[in-house]
């Protein structure tokens, strides 16, 4: 069983559901808690690190109000998240310091990883923290996101921390046992899947379906996310967080739940925070030999550039498309959107008449871009 592989894990990321942090939303499961807690001192002990990723404020802060439906308005669930995150880290602080363990509180946006400069401030961070065998204690930060910088999932946040701290594994507890073929609710038929690929796409369709009332997930982003953490070759495990001693189990190699194995072997950092990139700052439009020089492993010359759709600066993240609108590669310009469109389809010699200088004869280079399968 390839569940061994986790047994080797050094480095893994832990994430909670809301269900499982409120008891299904009548408040903070203050044992639940404090089991997780128990559970990741015992993987200190082992000289593994964990990091935490956990929902539950705006649940917190629901139960807090005495809100019974998640509420749908920006600002009541900005006002859920400042009342329930206060709860959520004093009672996470005092659970492992009950087992000698410092936590640290770190609330991300999507800004902080779409930003180059804060991406590697939050991976030197959180790599400290570790090296002090501090545990991270990471959530969303609800309190000032809006529909453009949230991720949308803690599921999706916890596959992205993975990646920033080049983890080893990604283990997910949620209220569910596994993934399974079928809806297990709608389907007596359905069965476990106890391993499979990550990224393979038939699972997708067997993960479809909506989160709890309490939260925002579900199987499918779940699935999505072991895609995503895949990418810098983390395994992903998914298993209920009600069983016994999920996380010690999962972390000795003990079939539990569900394993989405990786196939692909660890990007290099900066191609781990291209591929991730959720949000980018426009797009470059290629002609077909732009595209199969890229594919080949080339730079992207200004030459092979069509068109630029939106307004950006050097140095942003944009997607190149071919002529059909598909994404191929996605990187980091060396040239901001008006300089690009004016030396769109021109050759090296005509960029520095146009511009009277050249800093880098590729719009983007090789090793600053990765390609989209």
């Amino acid at each position: 069983m390839n569940k061994t592989r986790l047994a080797t894990a050094q480095r893994l990321v832990v994430k909670v559901g809301s269900a499982l942090v409120t008891n299904n939303g009548a408040g903070l499961d203050l044992a639940a808690i404090d089991d997780w807690a128990r559970q990741i001192s015992v993987l200190r002990q082992q000289g593994k690190q964990v990091v935490l990723v956990s929902s539950g404020a705006i649940a917190c802060g629901m139960q807090r109000l005495g809100w019974s439906k998640r509420p749908k308005s920006v600002h009541e669930l900005q006002a859920a998240a400042a009342v329930g995150q206060m709860g959520l880290v004093q009672v996470y602080e005092g659970a492992f310091a009950k087992y000698g363990l410092h936590t640290a509180q770190i609330l991300l946006t999507h800004d902080d990883l779409a930003d180059r400069k804060r991406y590697l401030n939050a991976r030197s961070t959180l790599t400290t923290l570790l090296e002090l065998g501090v545990v991270p204690i990471i959530n969303e930060n609800d309190t000032v996101v809006t529909d453009e910088i949230k991720f949308g999932d803690n599921d999706t946040l916890g596959a992205l921390v993975a990646n920033l701290i080049e983890a080893d594994a990604l283990i997910i507890l949620t209220d569910q046992i596994g993934l399974f073929t079928a809806d297990p609710r709608k389907d007596p038929n359905a069965t476990l899947i106890s391993e499979a690929a990550a990224g393979d796409e038939s699972l997708e369709a067997m993960a479809g379906g909506a989160g709890t009332r309490v939260g925002t997930g579900g199987m499918i982003t779940k699935v999505i996310a072991a895609k995503r953490a895949a990418r810098s070759g983390a395994h992903t495990a998914i298993a209920s967080g009600r069983e016994i001693d999920p996380i010690i189990r999962l972390a000795n190699g003990e079939a539990v739940g569900t394993l989405l194995v990786s196939r692909t072997q660890p990007l290099a950092a900066r191609k781990q925070w291209l591929a991730d990139h959720l949000q980018l700052a426009g797009s470059l439009i290629l002609d077909d030999g732009a595209v199969s020089a890229l594919k080949s492993g080339k730079s992207l010359l200004p030459i092979g550039v069509i068109s630029i759709e939106g307004e950006f600066e050097r140095g942003a993240a944009v997607a190149c498309l071919d002529g059909k609108g598909t994404q191929v590669a996605r990187g980091l310009v060396n040239y901001g959107s008006g300089e690009g469109r004016l030396i769109a389809r021109k050759s090296t010699p005509e960029m520095e008449a146009l511009l009277g200088y050249v800093d880098e004869p590729e719009i983007i280079h090789r090793d600053n871009m990765i390609l989209i399968d």
